[in-house]
């Protein structure tokens, strides 16, 4: 070092230091988007991309009302059902704009329909992931007079009469539906599928008698410990704390687990400050009594992940997933 050059480690060297970190700081704040600096200065619009009613639509207005009051600003949830939960976020990454003002619940049949069937919108490229949120706990449950006493019933009578023994699910590439022709491959059984726009239909059809057993997550509670409904099978990998009587597909030998993790996503480009603004509300709402109550309630898990981890994990699950959607004999053509 030259006699006379300011060591690096000296005062007024730390002041420059200082000094020039505000400045490009400032330059930074300068060059980002104004509403990017003000978010949220408006409601947010949270899509629900399944019907009121169920159990998801129960989740995500719970969520939203607490976000809410951390962000600042209300957060209004939206139904859009269709398309076994893909037609809300789909329709959103190609029409809304990625300024945090509308964001969407994301379940997985986003990562598993595109194998299927062509999609206007890429499951990754076109979206911005937000955080990590839950996952569903599934069970099949059919009429409290069904003469299927257990899931060994249900799957005997479809290798007795193969085609005649039906389930309704929330929508083709749905968790719900994917896992009954998971277990229907491994029980070497033929079901036949029949699709609903969400488990409020879904209910409403079992308990009329239009199906005979439905797939679903865990809206069907309430019915199932009013006497309504029998639950014969569960598909975590372990049995609930609320049905503790009722098995496990994985342990009745079915070899199907499946939870479904879900979280929320926005249109891809969104700012990260935006972004991160989200994510700080949404976790904090995750982490209140509250919520932690309702996911009790609702007899589901929290499954927190980050948004760089979401995005991780998304992008594994489609790779994985793709090899499931060929190995059932799903993915288009």
């Amino acid at each position: 070092m030259k006699p006379g050059t300011p060591d690096s480690t000296s005062p007024g060297s730390s002041r420059r230091a200082v000094l020039a970190g505000a400045v490009g700081a400032a330059a930074l704040s300068a060059l980002r988007p104004a509403g990017a600096q003000s978010f949220p200065s408006r409601p947010v619009t949270l899509i629900c991309p399944w019907p009121a009613g169920g159990s998801t639509d129960r989740h995500m207005r719970a969520l939203a009302e607490l976000a809410g009051k951390n962000l600042g600003q209300s957060v209004i949830v939206e139904n859009r059902p269709g398309g076994g939960g893909t037609t809300g976020p789909g329709t959103m990454a190609l029409t809304a704009k990625p300024d945090g003002y509308t964001i969407s619940q994301y379940p997985m049949g986003m990562l598993r329909v595109p194998h299927m069937q062509k999609m206007q919108w890429h499951p990754l490229k076109d979206f911005t992931f937000i955080l990590g949120v839950s996952g569903y706990t599934f069970g099949l449950t059919v009429r409290a007079d069904s003469p299927f006493r257990t899931f060994n019933d249900y799957i005997e009578a479809a290798r007795k009469d193969p085609g005649k023994v039906d389930y309704g699910s929330t929508g083709i590439g749905s968790s719900p539906h994917l896992l009954m022709e998971e277990v229907a491959i491994n029980a070497k059984v033929s079901l036949n599928h029949i699709s609903f726009k969400g488990n409020a239909d879904l209910q409403q059809a079992l308990l009329g008698g239009h199906v005979m057993a439905q797939s679903d997550a865990s809206g069907w509670g309430k019915l199932v410990d009013d006497g309504q409904m029998r639950l014969l099978v569960t598909f975590g990998d372990k049995r609930t704390k609320r049905w503790p009587n009722v098995p496990t597909a994985q342990e009745l030998g079915y070899g199907v687990v499946s939870t479904s993790p879900y979280g929320l996503a926005a249109p891809k480009g969104m700012d990260p400050v935006v972004a991160r603004t989200l994510h700080d509300a949404f976790k904090k709402a995750m982490e209140d009594p509250r919520h932690v109550e309702l996911l009790d309630q609702l007899d589901q898990d929290a499954w927190y992940r980050s948004g760089d981890d979401y995005a991780k994990w998304a992008r594994d699950t489609h790779a994985k997933d793709k090899l499931l959607i060929e190995r059932l004999g799903l993915a288009s053509k």
